[in-house]
């Protein structure tokens, strides 16, 4: 395939070291596609022993290894005066620039970094064997010494040896910031396509649930015209037939109004500003209870409450949350709402209290999910969008929401920003 790099080999061979079978499996495949001569080892006491009984013309070692690492053989290669001159390329992932001090302590010639493209092994390959008769430009017996966080290190690799290995670094590096700058433009990219999709989405979801709710007043509207102004024509089996009709029609209503609620708190931009939280919690208690006046329930909500947050958004949040516990305490003989906080250190939590119906803990995972309900309709009315409006906001604060609870004993929801 390539004649020219078979022909610098000579009669020579090239010497591997690697203990994975999966990288292994790589470089021989590389070596057969190149017809290169090769002897593989997976130790480096093996591998050296191989080499002072036939010296190869170029040795690829990786650096992770059991027993003698990479760069001890390296260095042990470099000590050896039959061997010292053998070029040695170090395979790494270069995650530390200590890798480089420790690589030019060991006096390597090359750093190929992983995962490597085959074309740029086998161009390293050819660089360093083309020029290893190349009369070197300074004497293997001078020590350089550098000082790298904090501490001094001696190296003894001539000058050509430290400015192969230096460049085979920073052509790594040009390389690898290359498929950096692709990868972050791909990314980019998608990303628009996702912004685009998402706003598409939302028009979608707003014009489609905005649409639905001319036919359903006209249902709602037609329905109770004919529960008012022809009950006495009609059977209890034909007034049963419309309340049915007329609550599902409300349902429906509802389901559009959480819906829309739930594009709004992902696509309205965040006014951040301090807000009073016990003032907005009971004007929205005050609302919630005149939709049932008759009803007796305790109502406990702390003075002093504040958080720097979107009050709009954050109005949807106690909507929902107090709207909850409203609603399964229903059927609860005393029931009791509370909210509050409890202050730590660094952070202060809000919570949501109620002694009604609670869940099973088993299923919390679900909880925040859109659409996912743990009661049935027939036990409470419900659309299961509201929590998954609660967690979208609370996230978009940077924060976070979670629930504790047991069933017939109530239910805690808290949140922190």
């Amino acid at each position: 395939m390539l004649t020219s790099y078979q022909l610098t080999l000579g009669n020579g061979y090239i010497l591997a070291v690697e203990d994975s079978l999966v990288q292994a499996k790589k470089l021989r495949h590389f070596f057969d596609e190149n017809n290169i001569s090769n002897s593989f080892y997976t130790n480096a006491m093996d591998a050296f022993a191989a080499a002072l009984d036939r010296p190869p013309v170029l040795i690829i070692s990786d650096i992770v290894m059991p027993g003698m690492d990479g760069y001890e053989f390296c260095t042990k290669l470099k000590a050896d005066p039959v061997l010292k001159e053998i070029p040695v390329i170090l395979l790494t992932s270069l995650r530390d620039p200590l890798d480089i001090i420790k690589g030019l302590q060991a006096g390597a010639d090359n750093f190929i970094t992983k995962p490597y493209e085959e074309q740029y092994l086998l161009s390293r390959i050819h660089y360093l064997l083309a020029n290893r008769d190349m009369k070197k430009s300074g004497a293997a017996d001078m020590v350089i010494e550098i000082m790298f966080r904090g501490n001094k290190y001696s190296i003894n690799s001539d000058k050509k040896q430290i400015l192969d290995l230096l460049l085979s670094v920073y052509e790594a590096a040009v390389q690898r910031n290359d498929q950096l700058i692709t990868t972050q433009t791909e990314l980019q990219a998608s990303n628009e396509n996702l912004i685009s999709a998402n706003q598409e989405l939302e028009t979608f979801s707003y014009t489609v649930s905005h649409d639905l709710r001319s036919p359903l007043n006209v249902i709602c509207g037609y329905t109770q015209l004919l529960q008012s102004d022809y009950s006495g024509q009609l059977n209890n089996e034909a007034k049963e037939f419309l309340e049915r009709i007329l609550q599902a029609a409300f349902s429906m209503a509802q389901l559009i109004d959480d819906l829309l609620m739930f594009s709004r708190s992902a696509r309205s931009e965040i006014k951040s500003e301090m807000i009073d939280l016990t003032g907005l919690a009971k004007n929205v208690m005050k609302d919630i209870c005149q939709r049932d006046p008759a009803r007796k329930i305790r109502i406990y909500i702390e003075d002093g409450l504040e958080i720097q947050a979107d009050p709009a958004l954050m109005r949807m949040v106690l909507d929902n949350l107090l709207g909850n516990a409203w609603k399964y305490t229903g059927k609860t003989i005393d029931p009791e709402i509370s909210f509050g906080q409890m202050v730590t250190k660094t952070k202060k939590i809000f919570y949501v209290r109620d002694n009604g119906a609670g869940f099973d803990m088993s299923k919390a995972d679900k909880l925040f999910n859109p659409f996912q309900r743990f009661h049935s309709s027939a036990d409470f009315q419900g659309t299961g969008v509201g929590l998954a409006t609660v967690r979208r906001i609370i996230e978009r604060h940077g924060g976070r929401v979670w629930a504790e609870a047991e069933p017939g004993k109530g239910a805690t929801f808290y949140f922190l920003i």
